[in-house]
């Protein structure tokens, strides 16, 4: 008998929030993240949701690439932690926060970047749908459409924000703003191509994905 002992898959907990507005869901993440400060031996946790509308722009990100004034609409407007530019979230759209240890896996943030798209991807090859990645850009794209937007935030290597599917919203919000700081390439939604698509319908793809991706068991 083999005294090599065979290492069990991580376990990251799942949470299905449903709708849940922003800032409820951005305080959950930090009090997620801060637990795991102070005990990394806790499992990983992935947060599945969807937002009322609302913009939020990364830490750096410049105001130009928003063509309203934030005091005429009654959307909340958030500036938050993570990397990137403006998005909007609306329903319809697919949000995940995983809140992730990457000494468990890999130290490394373009190596994260780039799992979180693979996940989209594998959900995409699912449907038949050729997602692809654009050279020096973060995200999905699908037939030059944007469809899926990655912004994240890591502090002593555990990860909050997340990425951002488009299923079936209402993309007029998009209008008011220049997405993620890219003027040239429309954002796009998966029911351009999958007419009769749900969020009910995607979100075990996306799990499926995120535990082949990460290696991990969803529990």
């Amino acid at each position: 008998m083999s005294n090599e002992t065979v290492s069990q898959p991580r376990k990251c907990i799942l949470r299905s929030l449903g709708m849940i507005p922003y800032e409820v869901a951005w305080e959950m993440q930090r009090s997620l993240v801060k637990e795991r400060m102070e005990d990394p031996g806790l499992d990983d946790t992935l947060l599945l949701l969807e937002h009322p509308a609302v913009y939020t722009l990364g830490t750096g990100a410049d105001d130009k690439f928003i063509k309203f004034n934030p005091k005429t609409i009654p959307i909340k407007v958030y500036r938050v932690e993570r990397g990137g530019e403006v998005t909007y979230h609306c329903p319809g759209q697919l949000v995940g926060y995983p809140i992730l240890n990457l000494r468990y896996y890999q130290q490394d943030l373009h190596w994260y970047l780039r799992q979180l798209e693979e996940v989209i991807l594998q959900v995409l090859n699912h449907y038949q749908l050729s997602g692809e990645r654009i050279p020096g850009l973060t995200g999905v794209w699908v037939e030059g459409y944007k469809v899926a937007a990655i912004g994240i935030k890591v502090k002593r290597w555990i990860t909050m924000h997340g990425f951002s599917l488009n299923v079936c919203p209402d993309l007029k919000g998009f209008n008011r703003i220049i997405p993620c700081g890219i003027e040239d390439k429309p954002v796009g939604s998966l029911r351009q191509f999958l007419p009769e698509i749900t969020l009910e319908q995607i979100q075990p793809q996306v799990i499926q994905a995120f535990a082949q991706v990460f290696e991990i068991d969803i529990i």
